[in-house]
């Protein structure tokens, strides 16, 4: 992202980091109202039942995505424990990407919607909704991988046999914050880590088209 700054592409940039910071706060507020549904309150009394920015995004994981394009929110805390049913976990983790889905769904259909109805969009308007459909799949995806921190973990967790489940728990609980934080660091080193992910959800973009 910082290459845009150098570019001199602020208008871009500013639009890029207002569509993460809103893409961010509702893939939070996703988690926090799934598992309020399923008994969990525990987002609920920390604050986190909101969709106000300031109480989901962390100042020092939005720098990363204005430097290194990497970043973070704050976690949506839960108890496992409060959750109504043996998935409650998985479905709170699946809660968050589900959300960005939603969000690329809509803000895809719309430009889609515009162009058949002809609707005359501003250049800016179009640049929006193109970045809110490019963040949030990237984000869905990203935020799916089985590793680390990550919701993918959880959700993988459930899918496995309830030994193979505990087994790669606790793998993930020793080694899976740094073999997530190894492929960050390799991306920005410059390794093609995460193309794959890009490319799939480029190829995604025709599959939630539908008002065209």
């Amino acid at each position: 992202m910082l290459s845009l700054l150098t570019q001199g592409e602020y208008g871009i940039f500013i639009l890029v980091l207002l569509a993460i910071i809103l893409s961010l706060t509702l893939h939070e507020f996703g988690h926090a109202i799934v598992a309020r549904a399923l008994g969990d309150d525990t987002a609920e009394r920390l604050g986190r039942l909101t969709l106000n920015p300031v109480s989901h995004i962390d100042p020092m994981g939005l720098l990363m995505v204005a430097t290194v394009g990497f970043g973070y929110a704050k976690p949506v805390p839960f108890n496992p424990n409060n959750l109504r049913m043996h998935w409650g976990s998985a479905l709170v983790a699946a809660a968050g990407p589900a959300m960005n889905l939603v969000l690329a769904i809509l803000a895809v259909n719309v430009l889609a919607l515009a162009g058949a109805q002809g609707w005359m969009l501003g250049e800016t308007q179009q640049t929006a909704l193109v970045l809110m459909v490019h963040i949030n799949l990237l984000l869905m995806l990203f935020n799916l991988l089985p590793l680390g921190p990550l919701d993918g973990h959880y959700i993988a967790s459930k899918m496995l046999p309830p030994q193979m489940g505990r087994r790669y728990d606790a793998f993930n609980a020793q080694y899976g914050l740094w073999l997530f934080m190894g492929l960050i660091v390799l991306s920005i080193l410059g390794f093609p880590i995460f193309d794959g992910l890009l490319s799939l959800s480029n190829a995604m973009i025709p599959w939630i088209t539908w008002l065209a």
